[in-house]
């Protein structure tokens, strides 16, 4: 949990307070790498579907029973429980919230690392000064195995990113890309989010450069559709693998230039497979969350059934190979699915196929019609529906209220011809379910956490991520941090000199915060933000911003005698 509480030194004034209220939040207490087990099996697979509770695991079950004339799932023989999904307590919008409903990023950071953490953190604690966890991922390079990371989402999304990335906000996309380059030892990366590979004059989205040649001086071999993934051997080595500019195409949108998801893992596995040491891989059906989102059932179903195809990928590589434990799981539901409404007994899975494109693309046609006619001719177009009623041609014209406007209307309608529901546009807290096969599936039996799955997959692959964390936490911080008007980036006081190993005193009747290591103290006067060295002038200013104590890292350089470093492009501080 973070540290929020605040203390205090002298009662009264909020000037007396002020270093307190702001320098709090000491750094959590690392843990001690143990000598591990010997492992149970020599490759792990996790295969999590993003957003896939229940309901979602029910509805692509009946589609297939009613639609394919299969009357199971490839995952419904391996159930073996369910997990909670809850977060670490964190801010939204400045309000502390419970954490009861996570996001992608926290929950990743759980089944990837055994760690809890806030929503939007990828791989770090819940501190004013975080500190990274090391991953399964992490924990397998050090031990010499291979790894991969494969999705339908963005490569760089919260998901794969919590695994070999660690970042503050979800958000700074482009330092994912760079971490994957410059941090960790990724074999097999393969998804979308081509567009944070590339700079702003090649049509991406980074400020820096392209850094595919980069990737391709590493050794990796970077394909860009279906025919460059089948031109990769097994003998590859080491592949990038991107297949859309932002998010994989939906499976209903995709054309014959876009692998699907097993196809994908397929390739991710011969590569693997090749080291004798083994490897530890995540495959993400990502989409799957994006149709919740949207509530777009039709898109939903197929997603599922593109990951279901997967699921059949690693089973069977794993009962032909023999030394393979493979987990099922999901970082949480959404959408708030149910499979009927207005108290029919009934659902509608005759018409569940009648939606030819993605919501998200017959959305886009829809936010350009002028009048009641265009909209009923596209949904027309695009389901075969030719009896929409004037008020529902007027409720899509409209918009639903939401961020989703058009599509959302789209979908709602859509939804009660399907005779299926959804409580809204997010994620909620039901517990998901998770399946497995090998070793590893004794150990998430019943009811587990999240971080139950990470904990699993380094017991039965003999990992060490005590040691994955170790070795992080000494190269790098994770600071909040302003910025000054002259652009340079001020970090809080308290919560950075202690995490560093210094102590912080507040000397109330001279009105100054005392910082003091065995190199020497900083005085901070808050009357007039000079900065003090030792008694002498530094040259350094102070900021006091919301009773929140600021200083540079310059000040932080001359507390430990080190030469720190701010990555500003990963918005972190490197120690070494």
């Amino acid at each position: 949990m973070s540290k929020r509480l605040q203390r205090t030194l002298v009662a009264g004034t909020a000037i007396a307070l002020l270093p307190f209220s702001l320098v709090s939040g000491a750094m959590a207490a690392g843990t001690t790498a143990q000598e591990q087990p010997a492992a149970a099996s020599k490759n792990v697979i996790v295969l999590i579907g993003d957003g896939m509770g229940p309901a979602q695991v029910s509805a692509a079950r009946t589609f297939s029973k009613y639609k394919l004339g299969k009357n199971s799932l490839e995952l419904d023989s391996y159930y073996v429980g369910q997990a909670t999904t809850y977060a670490d307590r964190g801010e939204d919008g400045g309000t502390i919230v419970s954490g009861e409903v996570t996001d992608s990023a926290s929950a990743g950071t759980a089944f990837a690392t055994g760690h809890k953490t806030y929503n939007a953190g990828i791989s770090v604690s819940n501190e004013d000064v975080s500190e990274p966890f090391g991953s399964v991922i992490e924990a397998s390079e050090l031990a010499g195995k291979s790894t991969g990371l494969v999705t339908t989402a963005r490569i760089t999304h919260a998901t794969p990113a919590v695994y070999a990335a660690h970042v503050r906000n979800r958000d700074n996309e482009n330092a994912i890309a760079s971490q994957y380059l410059t941090d960790g030892d990724v074999d097999v990366l393969f998804g979308g989010g081509k567009q944070f590979f590339f700079s702003k004059e090649e049509k991406g989205k980074r400020t820096d450069k392209t850094i595919i040649p980069d990737f391709e001086a590493k050794g990796y071999k970077v394909v860009y559709d279906k025919q460059g993934l089948a031109s990769l051997g097994s003998q590859t080595g080491k592949a990038l693998g991107l297949f859309g500019n932002s998010h994989v195409d939906y499976v209903l949108d995709r054309d014959a230039k876009v692998p699907n998801l097993a196809e994908m893992s397929q390739k991710a596995i011969d590569i693997l497979s090749q080291n004798p040491k083994g490897f530890t891989m995540m495959i993400e059906g990502g989409r799957i969350d994006h149709a919740g989102h949207a509530n777009d059932l039709s898109s939903l179903v197929q997603e599922m059934l593109d990951f279901d195809a997967a699921v059949k990928v690693a089973m069977d590589f794993a009962k032909k190979d023999g030394n393979t434990s493979v987990v099922i799981t999901a970082d949480h539901e959404t959408g708030g699915l149910s499979l009927s409404r207005d108290n029919i007994y009934e659902i509608n899975v005759d018409d569940w196929d009648a939606q030819q494109k993605s919501s998200e693309l017959i959305g886009g046609e829809l936010k350009n019609a002028k009048s009641r006619s265009e909209v009923k001719a596209i949904v027309a177009k695009y389901t075969g529906y030719e009896d929409l009623t004037d008020a529902e041609a007027d409720f899509i014209l409209a918009g639903d209220g939401s961020s989703y406007k058009q599509e959302g209307a789209f979908n709602a309608v859509m939804a009660r011809k399907y005779l299926i529901g959804w409580s809204g546009h997010g994620h909620s807290a039901v517990d998901v379910g998770v399946w497995a096969y090998g070793p590893i599936a004794e150990k998430v039996k019943g009811q587990v956490d999240n971080t139950d799955i990470a904990r699993a997959v380094a017991s039965v692959a003999g990992l060490d991520l005590a040691k994955a964390s170790e070795q992080l936490q000494k190269e790098y911080l994770y600071p909040k941090f302003k910025n000054s008007p002259e652009g340079a980036a001020l970090f809080p006081a308290r919560a950075l000199a202690e995490a560093l190993g210094a102590q912080v005193s507040w000397e109330g009747a001279a009105r100054k915060v005392l910082l003091t290591s065995a190199n020497g103290s900083i005085s901070v006067s808050i009357d007039t933000s000079s900065v003090q060295w030792n008694g002498g002038e530094s040259g350094l200013q102070a900021q006091v911003d919301h009773d929140v104590l600021y200083l540079p890292l310059e000040a932080f350089s001359k507390l430990t005698g080190k030469s720190l470093k701010w990555d500003a492009l990963s918005e972190r501080i490197k120690l070494q």
